[in-house]
């Protein structure tokens, strides 16, 4: 992938601070990234990378200075800080482009910052303001980072865990495929296909009027309650391997292949916990901006913002309503839907 000076640029202007990018590499600094696969055309190989090209550098060292600018030294500290800023941005920055993309990001800013400070912009006033605006989000930023985060452990996370998955009772999914044509005729006539000896995917594909044709029918796995009743009822009661015949729902005429019976429940702990922790993590920051608020003094000047905030505050009001009348809450270690067994791609 080849990347410009004028996009390096561009999005160096843009910067935004993504949610803990320290994977330099697309992975965590315990944990090396191999270095990233591109998919290549049919009949031709992936070229692998040169001998000179560094994939894997060494981040441990986190003072260890990797290229200078006019003697002023760019660290590993500070690229990780880079990738903080701006890789969230750039998702398809291949993972072994990164730290020579970050390190060249970082030249270019200081040359554009020595150039200013060497034609005297250090007291400008547009240099003032970007600092105190700068300053409040260093300082946000390192307070996150260094106290809200690590406020959230791992016991925490999987007390969240266990409390949510024993709220999930066990319960039996089917995967299926089925055939959706109009007419009783025609779901007559595709099962005289399949008792011919015609693979049921193929039939699908050639005149099933459900989106899943492509697929081969194939509707992943589901519980009895997410299909219609017509439909569960039919396909709950066939055997693995077993074709239903003709059922009717009000979308149409089905023809249904059983694939497979699971029972559904809590996803393993160690595919959900980043994510009840980033759910925990909010919340925490969430009540101490709360804590906060109740002890500062915030005065709103615009009437017309005023009038939007109370709007607002209303609204928020009634989803938290909504919610607790639905049992789903606004805060925890994550709902039942964060838990449960999502169907296969």
């Amino acid at each position: 992938m080849k990347i410009s000076r004028t996009a390096l640029i561009a999005f160096a202007t843009a910067a935004l601070l993504g949610p803990g990018a320290a994977a330099v590499f697309g992975q965590t600094q315990t944990e090396p990234a191999a270095p990233a696969q591109q998919q290549a055309p049919a009949g031709k190989q992936q070229p692998a990378a040169g001998k000179g090209e560094v994939v894997r550098p060494d981040m441990t060292n986190k003072e260890r200075v990797v290229a200078k600018v006019n003697g002023h030294g760019i660290t590993v500290r500070e690229i990780e800080l880079a990738a903080d800023d701006i890789l969230p941005q750039l998702p398809d920055v291949p993972a072994n482009l990164r730290y020579p993309f970050l390190v060249e990001y970082l030249i270019e800013r200081h040359l554009l910052a020595q150039a200013a400070v060497n034609e005297g912009m250090g007291d400008s006033p547009e240099y003032k303001r970007r600092l105190a605006f700068y300053q409040a989000k260093a300082l946000r930023d390192a307070y996150f980072t260094e106290k809200l985060k690590p406020a959230v452990t791992d016991a925490e996370v999987k007390a969240a865990y266990d409390r949510e998955a024993a709220k999930i009772k066990p319960e039996k999914r089917a995967r299926a495929r089925h055939i959706l044509v109009g007419t009783e005729k025609e779901a007559e006539a595709v099962l005289a296909r399949l008792n011919k000896g015609e693979k049921f995917e193929d039939v699908a594909k050639q005149v099933s009027l459900d989106g899943s044709k492509d697929y081969g029918g194939d509707l992943g796995y589901f519980s009895a309650g997410e299909m219609v009743p017509e439909f569960s009822k039919a396909t709950f009661a066939l055997k693995p391997g077993e074709v239903s015949k003709p059922v009717k729902t009000d979308y149409g005429w089905h023809i249904i292949k059983l694939e497979d019976f699971k029972e559904g429940g809590p996803q393993p702990f160690d595919q959900v916990k980043n994510a009840i922790k980033l759910v925990l993590v909010r919340e925490k920051v969430q009540n101490r901006l709360i804590e906060l608020r109740t002890k500062a003094q915030i005065d709103v000047l615009d009437p017309d913002l005023k009038k939007l905030q109370e709007r607002s505050q209303a609204q928020r009001q009634q989803i938290m309503q909504r919610l607790q009348q639905q049992g789903g809450g606004a805060a925890g270690g994550g709902g039942k839907q964060d838990l449960q067994i999502p169907p296969p791609e």
